[in-house]
């Protein structure tokens, strides 16, 4: 005889997992490039000898871009994903509806997958058959491992990259508004971005489980040898 469960239990058990993937994604996305690009375009024209002022002003330009297109990119990303899940849930409901007993039968191959037995899962199946929404659900769920996206999600997500990319872009940036001479502002822009992406690599590593020194070391060198490589072309060409 099965023991019925006693579901009062979750009331005195919180879970602790992380549930802000995505949104911790984006952010991850939109810094790490915003830190990036725009240090390597200033280390660049640094190389070139531009002034301070030019700097500043091709480095705004950038992140204003940059975070446009980013975020674009974001959103377009966030639609597609939201409009292939719905195509195929038009196409699963379909199916339900036309072969249900091949429908059906997945459902049993799926919980065999999990170890269930045939006078275990049969009751299961059946009582989804008799709850076509849940049946869906089901379907969606561990058959195709889609997950019904946040409708706000391509907008959040666009906002979220957007905002990221600014934030990490104006880091570099800082020094060429206080100090005229490109030279000095280089060498600030270098050691105030450094630490950024160090404090930013060792964030990411925390929140995405990896060793948050090693991620904050990868980060850092990264940033590093792109900036590098973009002053040392414009010293190649200006030379």
């Amino acid at each position: 005889m099965a023991r019925e469960l006693d579901k009062s239990l979750l009331n005195h058990h919180k879970e602790k997992h992380f549930t802000a993937g995505e949104i911790v994604r984006d952010i991850i996305i939109g810094v790490s490039d915003g830190l990036t690009v725009p240090f390597a375009l200033a280390a660049g024209l640094s190389g070139a000898n531009a002034s301070s002022a030019v700097i500043l002003t091709a480095g705004v330009a950038e992140v204003a871009a940059g975070a446009i297109s980013m975020g674009l990119g974001g959103y377009l990303a966030a639609k597609s994903e939201a409009d292939h899940y719905m195509r195929e849930l038009k196409r699963e409901q379909e199916e339900i509806i036309a072969v249900p007993d091949t429908e059906a039968a997945e459902v049993a191959e799926i919980l065999s997958e999990y170890g269930i037995q045939p006078h275990e899962y049969t009751p299961v199946v059946n009582a989804l058959r008799k709850n076509p929404k849940a049946w869906l659900d089901f379907m969606m769920k561990f058959e195709l491992g889609l997950e019904k996206p946040d409708p706000k999600r391509a907008l959040q997500s666009a906002l979220t990259i957007a905002i990221a990319y600014t934030v990490g872009g104006l880091v570099p940036l800082f020094p060429y508004i206080f100090i005229p001479t490109a030279k000095k502002a280089v060498a600030a822009s270098v050691m105030l971005t450094l630490m950024a992406l160090l404090i930013f690599g060792y964030a990411k590593g925390h929140f995405t489980g990896n060793k948050p020194f090693r991620s904050a070391l990868q980060t850092a060198f990264i940033g590093a040898v792109a900036s590098a490589a973009a002053f040392g072309m414009a010293k190649a060409v200006q030379g």
